[in-house]
């Protein structure tokens, strides 16, 4: 790789970061649906041609957006879990837990993309896959965890989930949650969806004046939602 190539590129990185960095500032201003190329060119005192060698189309921009949102998120959440005693399985539900709503509430205007209304127009690809389920493989693994170790246990008073049904979340989710009993893996996404209905609430401003501390009513709703679940320490 010759000297001039390499500076080339570092040139081109830097473009790219700046383009990213003021794309991320407009999600704050003007929201998903106001993200503009030309906007973003104009700030940089680039001619709006220009811009379309890093990004070739407004929705390029949004999914390179969306993929660092989701990793971001799944890094947060991934490093709560590490640092969590691997067989204390409902502090580790807790710790990601708390991982998701901490990142929300820092970076509201990301998780708005993320998990907000839907850009009109937009489409995402099939390469923000992997990265949108970070998050939801540390989940399954908890559970499986759990399960190998026989610290899954019953949930008392809740409804049955039925053969037909429990088969179908076996079906959907046990390369997630492989082992996982199809009626905790009903559980388990009752859960989940709990969670991000909860952060959702409390970013939007839904929970505004309703509680004196926040955290602490988010807490215990992971607590139960982990009971839910049947989540139990190993050992």
């Amino acid at each position: 790789m010759t000297a001039s190539r390499t500076a080339r590129e570092r040139v081109r990185a830097e473009l790219t970061r700046e383009i990213i960095e003021i794309a991320r500032r407009q999600l704050a201003t003007e929201g998903a649906g106001g993200l503009s190329l030309r906007a973003v060119a104009r700030e940089m005192g680039m001619v709006s041609s220009a811009i379309y060698r890093y990004f070739p189309s407004r929705d390029d921009l949004l999914t390179t957006l969306i993929i660092d949102g989701y990793n971001a998120l799944g890094e947060a959440v991934e490093r709560a879990d590490a640092a969590t005693p691997e067989g204390d399985f409902p502090g580790r539900w807790t710790a990601v837990c708390h991982a998701v709503r901490d990142w929300a509430l820092a970076h509201p205007h990301e998780y708005a993309l993320l998990y907000g209304s839907p850009v009109p127009g937009y489409q995402a690809p099939q390469d923000t896959i992997g990265p949108r389920v970070r998050d939801l493989v540390v989940f399954g693994g908890i559970l499986a965890a759990a399960q190998r170790a026989g610290a899954l246990g019953p949930a008392a008073a809740l409804p049955e989930a039925g053969p037909a049904l429990a088969g179908e979340a076996e079906a959907s989710l046990a390369d997630l949650m492989p082992g996982v009993p199809g009626d905790v893996l009903l559980r388990a996404l009752s859960a989940w969806t709990s969670l991000y209905g909860w952060v959702s609430f409390e970013v939007f401003g839904q929970f505004q004046g309703a509680f004196q501390d926040n955290r602490l009513v988010f807490d215990h709703s992971v607590k139960v939602l982990g009971a839910m679940m049947g989540l139990t320490r190993s050992g």
